[in-house]
Formats: structure tokens, sequence, C-alpha cells
């Protein structure tokens, strides 16, 4: 038994886990220093973060044990059990800032869409692995489809439009990465136009007009709809090359950068560690990317291949939306930093996420 432990962990991919376990600790430094601003000076969320880094790591150790080829054995429970989840947060689930998304007990909130994501992975990854894709294209762009916009639909009614983007980009970018002849995606790019169309007049609020439409005219909302983004780009400005130093950034000590330890903690970095720090967290992603990559090399069967391309996929949308967000060229869209911003349900997702990945590195060396 000892011995099987022992192998197991000298096979683990560690510089794919000491690079997301430094990107934790850099946001659980921020949201520290975020604290220290606050006039109650209260490290709730300090702790919180604490927490969920913590059973983040345990259940990541268990996911690195579970034998994947489970996951695509029961993927299709899997997609149910996330259509119940959806329904179910709906029905009974918190509602924050008028979005229904939350499972709240004993102080905690989970935010379902963080697993839905994964869901969608092994959704996608079983489907494509499929030899017969290739022989009905046609066919199995449209159910990959209708897969993908079973959960999108559900998420759209909390409403978390950021979410349902995200999905049917790692949708969309699979695609692709599948080999796809280009005429597909002239039918896939009509439907878009249009749905932007019906969703603009139709489903879009007030609010989320206004972040598209001050994104490309700021300065002269720069004090009304685009106020966030330009405290935002302050931040990022005032850093420098060396950073202010960890609890000296003005805009987020002072309170000027709203959503600080989440949507925006990226300028916080910025401000606080300056280029060098905002070029540190990048480089802990390029890095991230690169093992994830090698392991896609090593993998000998399709449904683990799919699985990491799609995770790299879902980790650089939700890095690059959130950082053009800092840099004023992405609308706010409400999507976290993976890894960095503050918030258990995305920090135990994206540990599951790399403890997958992790027992596919392992069975795919022995």
């Amino acid at each position: 038994m000892l011995n099987r432990i022992k192998s197991h962990f000298l096979h683990f991919d560690w510089i794919i886990f000491s690079a997301v376990l430094l990107l934790s600790l850099f946001g659980l430094i921020e949201i520290y220093s975020i604290a220290l601003g606050q006039e109650s000076l209260s490290f709730s969320n300090f702790r919180k973060q604490i927490i969920s880094i913590a059973l983040g790591l345990i259940i990541f150790i268990f996911f690195s044990f579970i034998d994947y080829n489970l996951l695509k054995s029961f993927n299709k429970y899997i997609y149910i059990f996330g259509v119940i989840l959806l329904i179910l947060v709906l029905i009974i689930g918190k509602t924050s800032r008028g979005t229904t998304g939350w499972f709240e007990f004993f102080g905690f909130s989970f935010q379902p869409v963080e697993l839905i994501k994964i869901f969608l992975l092994i959704f996608l990854a079983r489907f494509f692995s499929n030899s017969a894709v290739k022989m009905r294209p046609l066919k199995s762009l449209i159910l990959s489809f209708l897969g993908t916009s079973g959960f999108v639909f559900l998420i759209l009614l909390q409403p978390d439009f950021g979410s349902g983007i995200i999905l049917y980009a790692i949708w969309f970018i699979i695609l692709i990465l599948v080999g796809f002849d280009r005429k597909y995606f002239l039918i896939i790019i009509i439907p878009i136009i249009a749905g932007f169309f019906l969703a603009w007049n139709f489903y879009f609020q007030d609010y989320q007009k206004n972040r598209i439409l001050t994104l490309l005219n700021q300065q002269e909302n720069s004090l009304s709809d685009s106020y966030n983004v330009s405290q935002a780009l302050i931040a990022v400005g005032s850093g420098g090359f060396m950073g202010r130093g960890v609890g000296f950034g003005s805009q987020s000590q002072l309170k000027f950068l709203p959503e600080a330890q989440n949507d925006f903690i990226f300028s916080v970095i910025s401000e606080e560690f300056g280029f060098l720090g905002a070029g540190l967290v990048l480089a802990l992603y390029f890095v991230l990317f690169w093992r994830l990559l090698l392991t896609v090399k090593k993998c000998n069967d399709d449904f683990a291949i799919f699985f990491v391309l799609g995770a790299m996929v879902l980790i650089f949308i939700e890095m690059f939306i959130n950082i053009g967000m800092n840099m004023g060229v992405i609308p706010v869209v409400g999507i976290s930093l993976p890894f960095v911003s503050y918030g258990g349900s995305g920090i135990i997702a994206n540990f599951i996420l790399i403890g997958i990945i992790e027992n596919m590195v392992i069975r795919n060396k022995a």
C-alpha cells in the first residue's frame, strides 16, 4: 500500500502542482492585503480562502487517485447530475446581486456553475473521442451544440451571462482543435450573430449593455458606467515596475477599486507588486500551459487528450477575460482569475480539474 502511494506521488507532475499552488498563494497574499484596508479589519474572507485552498488540496489528492476512465464511463450520469444541480439552484439557491446561482450552507456558499465547467469538459471529451464523430461531422456538431446548450440555457436563467459565454467558447474552440472543416464554422457564425442580436434586444439588462457600450467610449463615461475599469487601469498604472508594496495600494486600500479580491485582483497585484509581480503571475500561467501541453503529447487516448486540451482552453479563457477586464479591453462580465481570485467554488473546482489531470499524467506514464 505504501509503495503504491509512493509510486503515485513519484509520477506526479510536480511542476503543474507547484504552478497552481503558487498562483493560489499569490491570491491569498492579496486577499490578506485587501483585508488590511477594511474599516473593521475583518479577515473572514482571508480565513475562508485558506479553508477553500486546504479543502481544494484534499479533494485534489482524492481525484488524483480516481481512475479518470470512470469519468468517461459515467459521463452521461455526470451530465444529468449537472442538469439537476442547475435546476435545484434555481429553486432553492441563494440570490446575490440579481443572480440565483449559489447553494448556501453553514455560512459557506457554493456556486455549482464552477463544477458544470468540468462536467462540460467530460461530456465534450467523451463525445469527441468517439470515432463516429469524424464520419458524421454535421450531426456531431449539432449534438455537441445541443449538449452544451442544455447547460447554458439553465445558467442563463440564473442569469449568469459570463459563465454561459465561457461554456460556448470552450465548445467552439474544442471544435477547432478537433479539426472540423471550415464550412461548418459558417453554420455556427450565423446563429451566433443572430443570437447576439436577440440577446441585445430581449435578454441583456441595461447594465450589461452599458458595460459593452462604455468599453468603446470609456473616457466619456469615466465617472459613471466605466468607473470600475477606470479605477482598475489607474491601479495597474500606479504600480510601476516594482509596485507599492503589500498593503500600500491606494486604489484597493482606499476602496476605489470595486470587487478588488475577485474580478479586479489582477489590478491589485499590478499595483502592489508592480510589473514584476504581474509578470510573475503570467509566467506561472505560461508554465502551467506548457506542462499541460506536454501532458497532451504524452496521453495515449483521445478522451484524456480532449479533456486536457479543454482544461487548457477553460483556464486560458478565464485568465484572458479577467486580465482583459482589468486592462479595459474586454467588458466586465464577472469572471474570476483562476486559482487567484477569492471564491471557494472556483478554487475547489480548479483543484478538482488539476487532480483529474494529474491522474491522467500518472496513468499515461504507467
